[in-house]
């Protein structure tokens, strides 16, 4: 995949390989096994300077969208949940505000965010409606200078303490979709906003998910994002974001990929190294395929993107192909680490945990593969 980076594409990828290398991969057990935010290691993403992508001004550094989805893919082979974390905050919600948002609206947030010094939670998926978004039942009706929001939202990353949440409500006056940004300061300041962190994970452990509820939370009128009003709008969003959630696919099943052949080389079994035999190797073989094939699903995806082409249904394609593949191979490699495999140490069976919550958030394969036979076939079997 190199062959298809500038130099300035490379400089990026190999910066942040350095960082996951020197800071990521030493550190992130401890907030795995404790269920922690890893604020340090988000401070010091920042500090490198390729938060809000491929977002042009306003702080933020304008990547290629290659070189986002190849940070995308360096930081998920660190981890599952400081990926998640760039793509729930940079990959999604700083281009939400940059494609929605009024020009008021971008200079007011994204600079903070570029700089991690707001971090953002994107609130669309509720108790009941997962991937039939458009069936949401949280409202917003105009009361004077504000909309007041009620309702509820769970899965919501960062949700409860997170200083900006882009929260989707239907508007009970047209029936419209808006987006509102509650501004909370990190704190729980705002009267009728209520989070609760969900525990018991056992995925993406280090990224806190939250259940919300909102009851009457009042959110002024210049919060709502202008150009969200259909669900069009938000599928525009969830574009963006599967294909962030793609590249972390491709980045989780490298990450099992070299963890495994690292350990067969130096694992002896009945007097020889694990690689040495014939059924390491068949694994090793079909691994390298799987990644092989969703390189180029991916790196195809960043092209439609620079040419403003890309489709619901090709981000909806690759996520569908990276998610699967990375299932695969994950499984292959905590296979081939026998006992070992359920180790934090090896970090194997991070990745395993982890690539089971990327399968099924941004829809399952189920719901990708809707999308993708809708444009086939022309015909939706979704209702």
């Amino acid at each position: 995949m190199s062959d298809f980076l500038t130099e300035d594409e490379r400089a990026s990828r190999d910066a942040v390989s350095a960082f996951v290398d020197d800071e990521i991969l030493p550190n992130i057990n401890h907030y795995v096994e404790n269920a922690e935010f890893p604020f340090p290691l988000v401070s010091r993403w920042a500090e490198l300077g390729f938060v809000g992508g491929s977002v042009k001004g306003y702080g933020c550094p304008g990547l290629t969208p290659l070189a986002e989805g190849v940070i995308a893919m360096q930081l998920a082979r660190g981890d599952g949940s400081i990926a998640l974390i760039n793509s729930v905050h940079s990959g999604l919600n700083c281009h939400v505000i940059d494609m929605l948002g009024s020009e008021e609206q971008k200079q007011r947030w994204l600079p903070s965010m570029a700089r991690c010094e707001k971090l953002s939670a994107f609130a669309l998926t509720e108790p009941d409606h997962g991937s039939d978004v458009v069936r949401m039942s949280t409202s917003a009706h105009r009361d004077g200078d504000h909309w007041v929001l009620n309702g509820a939202k769970r899965w919501i990353g960062l949700g409860s303490f997170a200083d900006l949440v882009l929260v989707w409500a239907r508007d009970e006056d047209d029936g419209g979709v808006g987006c509102f940004v509650i501004e909370r300061g990190g704190q729980e300041e705002v009267e009728g906003y209520h989070a609760t962190v969900m525990t018991r994970k056992t995925a993406m452990r280090a990224m806190l998910n939250a259940d919300i509820r909102l009851e009457n939370v009042r959110v002024p009128v210049e919060n709502r994002l202008p150009g969200a009003t259909t669900f069009a709008d938000c599928n525009r969003c969830l574009t963006k974001s599967r294909q962030s959630i793609a590249w972390d696919g491709l980045g989780h099943a490298i990450a099992a990929y070299e963890s495994a052949l690292a350990y067969v080389l130096q694992r002896e079994q009945f007097g020889r190294p694990l690689a040495k035999f014939q059924l390491i190797q068949d694994k090793l073989a079909n691994m390298v395929a799987d990644i092989t094939g969703m390189q180029m699903v991916c790196v195809r995806l960043a092209q439609l993107q620079a040419e403003g082409r890309v489709k619901l249904e090709h981000a909806a394609l690759a996520k569908l192909q990276t998610a699967a593949g990375a299932r695969r191979v994950c499984a292959m490699a905590r296979d081939m680490l026998g006992g070992n495999g359920v180790l934090l140490d090896y970090h194997v069976a991070r990745h395993h945990s982890d690539v089971e919550g990327l399968y099924t958030f941004e829809g399952t394969d189920t719901v990708q593969a809707l999308i993708v036979g809708r444009a086939v076939t022309g015909m939706s079997a979704f209702v």
